[in-house]
């Protein structure tokens, strides 16, 4: 198909897994209504965002991947015939776990999980107590619609793993999200942030000629010391900024995408058929300096 209509759902969460899951449920199902054909959810969309503390109690929201949330959210993909992308903390065996998305088929049909391969640990943002990085490598989905890759939040930092998702053919990248501002931090530095955020994701669909979409979390979280920003955007493969949200409301947004033009803006501008990849393979060092 060389166009689908690809949606997200941006929306605030609370304490109750089941609210959050019935909720994202009921957006799914608005944004199919308005002709959604693959619908990403953010980043942890089942809970607040409970990576602020070190809290052992934390790991009793994490479930396994297929587990309660996917067979919920795979009987609605299949009843409204559209691909869900369902971002969940996973319960791999005891002491194991990892932040992970599923893919779900326009037919209800489980086609598989990636697990966040970068894990931040920043203040408010301790994921590494919580994650074990991703072992299951980059991977695409080919669904009823169209081949997607799906990346997790801190991923967007790292034009490799963008590079390589495209390369393995992905026609769209999405990006689950949650990343906010704390609400003592200036406008000037708000500002500079989410513009940095954003231009890196654009470059990633420059890059690679593949359209991108960034959903993100909104509201205010952590005893209110957080701001969720919101922001969620399409771009397309070109780095044009086709739909964003705003930094404070809900939203189930949907657009249509005309996956023709990667082949368009590829052939313009022909940054894979002039990559020199024999000279790549200092890439794989740390930093490259005398300590070889």
């Amino acid at each position: 198909m060389s166009k689908v209509k690809v949606g997200y759902v941006q929306m605030s969460c609370s304490a109750s897994k089941a609210e959050n899951l019935a909720k994202a449920i009921e957006k799914v199902r608005e944004t199919a209504a308005k002709g959604a054909q693959i619908i990403c959810l953010q980043e942890l969309f089942t809970s607040l965002y409970f990576c602020d503390v070190e809290d052992y109690e934390n790991f009793k929201l994490a479930e396994p991947i297929p587990g309660p949330s996917t067979e919920s959210l795979a009987d609605v993909a299949k009843e409204l015939g559209v691909v869900i992308i369902a971002s969940l903390f996973e319960k791999r065996t005891e002491g194991l776990y990892h932040n992970t998305t599923a893919v779900l088929d326009a037919d209800g049909k489980y086609l598989g999980k990636y697990r966040k391969m970068h894990i931040p640990d920043d203040p408010a943002y301790y994921e590494k107590f919580y994650f074990t990085p991703g072992d299951l490598g980059y991977k695409v989905f080919k669904t009823k619609f169209a081949t997607i890759g799906v990346l997790i939040c801190w991923d967007q930092w790292y034009p490799e793993a963008a590079r390589i998702t495209s390369l393995m053919g992905a026609q769209i990248l999405f990006y689950p999200t949650a990343i906010g501002w704390a609400t003592n931090q200036d406008d000037a530095t708000n500002t500079e942030q989410y513009n940095a955020w954003q231009t890196i994701q654009r470059s990633h669909a420059v890059a690679n000629g593949v359209h991108v979409v960034s959903v993100n979390r909104t509201g205010f979280e952590q005893d209110g010391l957080m701001k969720f920003w919101g922001g969620s955007f399409v771009a397309n493969p070109f780095g044009t900024v086709l739909h964003q949200s705003s930094h404070t409301d809900e939203e189930n947004a949907v657009l249509e995408l005309d996956l023709s033009k990667t082949d368009r803006y590829r052939t313009h501008w022909p940054f894979l058929r002039d990559r020199r990849i024999d000279s790549y393979q200092p890439i794989t060092k740390r930093y490259i300096d005398d300590e070889q």
